[in-house]
């Protein structure tokens, strides 16, 4: 089984910087995707630091010992990665005031054969269109999904609460933070989609699963995902990784072209 890649940032309509970040490792099949905390200083740093982080110590451990490991042993590495990651974030956000508070939410998308590991911490998510069906496949770490689970709101009413964006977890805010990943299986087919709240906010998963079904090239689709969230406000910045499984046998293709 191969992988081909595609990712994307775009700062948005009413924003002039770009907090989200993206990086992708083809080699290792590794997608990570970030969103810097709206509201907090450094955002963008924030981000930068754990795409980069991540990108250069789980794709360098992916590369050199993935092919003998296990998924528990690849689950123990991304946990690892990402609590150095955290660790990092934390120290230069108390050791320097211009930093004072940043943070970022996180996903971390580890493909393997017939099997993906997806990690993510905050309300970036994570996709699956199967056979022309869109999945949720995190789940948001926010006060509003406490507030869906605990029965107070509904989905409907989630769309126009005002606590969108408050997320209960995220990367670089505390010296400790917990990774929740979880293993899907993966068919030849399935296109993922990874993604900041620049997008899923601003665009129905209803649009964003017709915008995917429709579409061939990879480019071609993320481009549009970021056309919608522009047309409908683009109030935020705005990330998307998007992987598509192959099940012949083919290079890792992937772009990364980068909008500020």
């Amino acid at each position: 089984m191969s992988f081909e890649f595609f990712c994307l940032t775009d700062p948005g309509r009413a924003r002039d910087n770009n907090e989200d970040s993206v990086a992708v490792d083809q080699r290792a099949a590794l997608a990570v995707l970030a969103d810097g905390m709206g509201g907090y200083n450094a955002g963008e740093i924030a981000s930068s630091m754990a795409t980069s982080f991540i990108k250069s110590e789980l794709g360098r451990w992916l590369t050199e010992a993935a092919s003998n490991a296990s998924d528990t042993d690849v689950r123990r590495a991304m946990d690892i990665c990402v609590d150095n990651a955290n660790r990092a974030i934390y120290n230069a956000a108390n050791s320097n005031p211009h930093y004072a508070g940043m943070g970022t939410t996180l996903v971390v998308a580890v493909f393997r054969e017939g099997r993906l590991l997806m990690g993510h911490i905050g309300d970036s998510r994570g996709y699956r269109l199967r056979a022309g069906h869109l999945t949720q496949i995190t789940r948001d770490h926010s006060l509003l999904q406490e507030q869906i689970d605990a029965g107070l709101i509904t989905p409907e009413q989630a769309a126009f609460s005002a606590n969108k964006n408050l997320v209960t977890r995220a990367v670089g805010v505390e010296d400790t933070v917990l990774l929740e990943t979880h293993l899907h299986d993966v068919q030849p087919g399935d296109l993922y989609l990874l993604c900041s709240d620049g997008l899923s906010d601003m665009v129905p998963d209803a649009e964003i699963e017709a915008i995917l079904d429709r579409t061939t090239e990879l480019a071609e689709a993320g481009n549009r995902l970021v056309a919608a969230a522009n047309e409908a406000g683009g109030r935020d910045n705005i990330a998307v990784v998007l992987v598509r499984a192959h099940g012949q046998a083919s290079s890792v293709r992937s772009w990364w072209p980068f909008r500020r």
